[in-house]
């Protein structure tokens, strides 16, 4: 239940006109499909326009929260007291000359980029193809799988920053494991498009590739709802390992499930709510310090209200 909004309704309703939408639930827009209401709701679908709404929204002073394919976050049961932009800016040019490479606007879904390269012949983001999630949303947490990630890819995006819209070169971001500086230090930026280096190749041959890691993703993580990752991997282990080590794989509390395929997934089997999944969360965590001294860090976003 939402307390009474501080938003300034019916200015955002003169700025945004029928674009806007109030007290929308979020759930259908995650891949865990779990999350409370957003005050509001805004929906783009090309990149001057996330630039144009997000620049307006920051001039009003709102708390505002870019949702793109929804996955690495959790949203609160008692939802975003703010506005979510949902971006669905998605256009693709790829260059296909001697140093071929491919420009995609934030909301692109990464997975069906390296799809569509590979239909052109054109590899080095094969590792993608199984990835879940954006552009924008890889580049801002260096989401990567299989030896590659966006570290390796990216040329340079276009940011809008407080100061008007910057390109910035991949050195600039200071890319770590599944982060960057944006991610670290919570700057107020937005990933409008980014160029990735691709490499000449065959339909065929990238095209077997991708099949291959497709089936390794099938064949080791769970189908269902889910958030993705729940817990970085600890330097020299994995996250999955320790729980499962713990004797938490396949914990159920409520319809929230530590996976029996893949313990550092979390799956939703019905009408979870985002308390019912930190139940699990905070076990894993407390118990995998206290057996083996290992503190677990969220890969996903906690998004809302947490008390």
């Amino acid at each position: 239940m939402f307390m009474p909004t501080t938003l300034p309704l019916p200015t955002l309703r003169a700025a945004f006109g029928e674009r806007l939408q109030e007290n929308v639930s979020l759930a259908p827009y995650t891949s865990a499909r779990i999350g409370g209401q957003a005050e509001a709701l805004l929906t783009v679908t090309s990149a001057d326009e996330l630039a144009k709404t997000m620049s307006r929204l920051w001039e009003l002073d709102v708390p505002c929260k870019i949702l793109g394919g929804g996955s690495n976050v959790l949203v609160s049961d008692q939802g975003f007291h703010g506005v979510v932009v949902l971006n669905r800016a998605k256009a693709v040019h790829f260059d296909k000359g001697s140093q071929p490479r491919v420009r995609a606007e934030a909301g692109v879904v990464i997975a069906n980029l390296a799809r569509r390269a590979a239909s052109h012949g054109l590899g080095e983001l094969e590792w993608a193809a199984a990835v879940p999630g954006t552009v924008g949303g890889a580049v801002y947490g260096n989401a990567g799988a299989f030896g590659g990630d966006m570290a390796g890819s990216l040329i340079r995006a276009e940011l809008l920053t407080e100061n008007g819209r910057e390109s910035w070169p991949v050195e600039k971001f200071i890319y770590g494991y599944r982060t960057s500086v944006l991610k670290r230090q919570s700057l107020n930026v937005v990933v409008l498009w980014a160029e990735l280096r691709l490499e000449h190749s065959t339909k065929e041959v990238v095209s077997v590739k991708i099949s291959e890691f497709s089936e390794r993703r099938k064949a080791t993580q769970p189908p269902g709802a889910s958030m993705g990752s729940m817990f970085k991997n600890p330097p020299g282990d994995f996250a999955g390992r320790l729980i499962e080590a713990a004797g938490l794989k396949g914990t159920r509390i409520g319809t929230a499930e530590i996976s029996p395929v893949h313990a550092n997934f979390f799956i939703n089997y019905g009408q979870t709510k985002a308390e019912d999944v930190r139940a699990p969360v905070n076990l894993a965590q407390k118990t995998v310090a206290e057996k083996f001294g290992v503190n677990l860090e969220l890969e996903i976003e906690l998004i809302g209200v947490w008390e």
